[in-house]
């Protein structure tokens, strides 16, 4: 179990995910939580020391800019837990990947017909 102020942390990014995604479903993927659209939409995880978020290679290319001062990798990033979670931010990568995702699925309709 988390201490205190870190469970506040990721019901706050679950409360904000959940409010830019609403039509993605909550599960359980890597063995982190998970919101899912037409796939994986985005996970996150709590450590010691950060907030591992993880919204896609490309979510992370799109939006490498604003994520140029946290550590990262190919498809995640590292949001400190002794600074304040960049909730706007993620409202905005998580519409990033809506749209995506929405994208993905209208793509694979058209194949169908």
């Amino acid at each position: 179990m988390f201490p205190a102020r870190t469970q506040r942390v990721l019901r706050e990014l679950r409360k904000t995910i959940k409010a830019a995604a609403p039509d993605a479903q909550e599960t359980i993927n890597y063995g982190i939580p998970t919101f899912a659209l037409n796939g994986n939409l985005v996970h996150f995880a709590a450590f010691d020391e950060h907030i591992g978020f993880y919204p896609t290679p490309s979510a992370i290319v799109a939006f490498r800019k604003e994520l140029a001062g946290y550590p990262g990798a190919k498809g995640s990033v590292q949001f400190p837990l002794d600074k304040p979670m960049p909730l706007r931010l993620i409202t905005r990568i998580v519409k990033f990947r809506v749209a995506e995702q929405m994208k993905k699925r209208a793509a694979g309709k058209r194949k169908k017909k």
